[in-house]
């Protein structure tokens, strides 16, 4: 800098660079960080699925087992609780959660909603264990939500889904099940499987792959029938908390809604990062995340609570009247 000074460039026209290029890469760095945020969040829930328990060192005690798809809450536990969390993404940046309070109820269906970048993948990240809070508790089912690193295998109290869909090459059947324990019966488990798939709405692309035992190509789905497949696989999952991050934002509004009606039917708590407005109003409560201050409350009482969903349901009901 000093340099070009001194061969005869101006301070304004260095100025006048530097917030060129500045301009010019800020939409590049954010779609990068954009993607990067995403593919990293479809990692480590991969990682998590495909992690097998460490076996327990010599002289170590051996739990013994639970049963598959019943795990242990404490009485009166709420399904996630978050308790002053403050986050932030390094150090001396605002945080993106600031003293957050939250109880989300055993049986909910809680919708999450704001602007971009507000930070609702974020609070999903915490209460699928993934983020650890600069302060403050995050709990699910009465426990740490961030598990010891040794503790080893896919935490059975919680399934989060991301925006990019996991479908893997196999059978329609291995994609429908593999969040899901091995039973006992396989006739059994059919009879599930197939009731998941009525329930939501996925017949018609299941006979196109040629049932259950047809072969699913990734690449020759569309990102909402991906998102389909990954949503019954949900369904099917015993764990009690789904945690659904813009799980649905590549479907249709009426395919959208009947799976989150059959996922919210689902015994367990849903908590949904609402790609639309409808999505929030069909919902027990809805959380409104604004940068200044969360409120949370049903969607009748929302717009006399919080400016920024009276400006969200002002903009729907126009739309909706067009």
């Amino acid at each position: 800098m000093v340099a070009l000074l001194a061969h005869g460039v101006t301070a304004g026209t260095l100025a006048g660079g530097l917030t060129y290029l500045v301009q010019a890469l800020l939409p590049a760095l954010d779609s990068l960080m954009t993607a990067l945020g995403s593919a990293g969040t479809r990692l480590l829930v991969v990682l998590e699925r495909f992690c097998e328990p460490a076996p327990p060192a010599a002289g170590d005690p051996v739990a013994k087992p639970r049963p598959a798809g019943h795990p242990v809450r404490p009485a009166g536990a709420a399904a996630a609780e978050l308790r002053g969390v403050t986050f932030a993404y390094g150090c001396g940046a605002a945080p993106v959660l600031d003293a957050l309070d939250l109880v989300v109820r055993p049986g909910e269906h809680l919708a999450v909603v704001g602007p971009s970048g507000i930070g609702k993948s974020t609070l999903t990240a915490l209460l699928a264990g993934m983020l650890a809070p600069d302060a403050g508790t995050v709990l699910v089912a009465g426990a740490p939500a961030r598990r010891v690193p040794d503790a080893g295998g896919p935490d059975p109290r919680r399934t989060l889904l991301p925006q990019q869909a996991y479908v893997f090459t196999g059978t329609v059947r291995e994609n429908l099940t593999h969040l899901s324990p091995e039973a006992d019966d396989p006739r059994h488990e059919d009879v599930r499987v197939r009731r998941a798939v009525t329930a939501l709405g996925l017949d018609g692309l299941v006979q196109r792959l040629g049932g259950l035992d047809g072969e699913v190509r990734p690449r020759l789905l569309s990102r909402g029938e991906c998102q389909h497949l990954a949503l019954a696989a949900a369904h099917l999952s015993p764990a009690p908390l789904l945690l659904l991050d813009e799980a649905t934002c590549h479907m249709d509004p009426r395919t959208e809604e009947r799976a989150e009606r059959a996922l919210a039917a689902r015994p367990g708590t849903l908590v949904v990062v609402a790609h639309r407005l409808t999505s929030a109003a069909r919902a027990d409560r809805v959380l409104v995340l604004d940068g200044t201050r969360a409120v949370c409350g049903t969607h009748a009482e929302l717009p006399t609570r919080s400016p920024l969903y009276r400006d969200l349901v002002g903009r729907w009901d126009g739309t909706a009247h067009r």
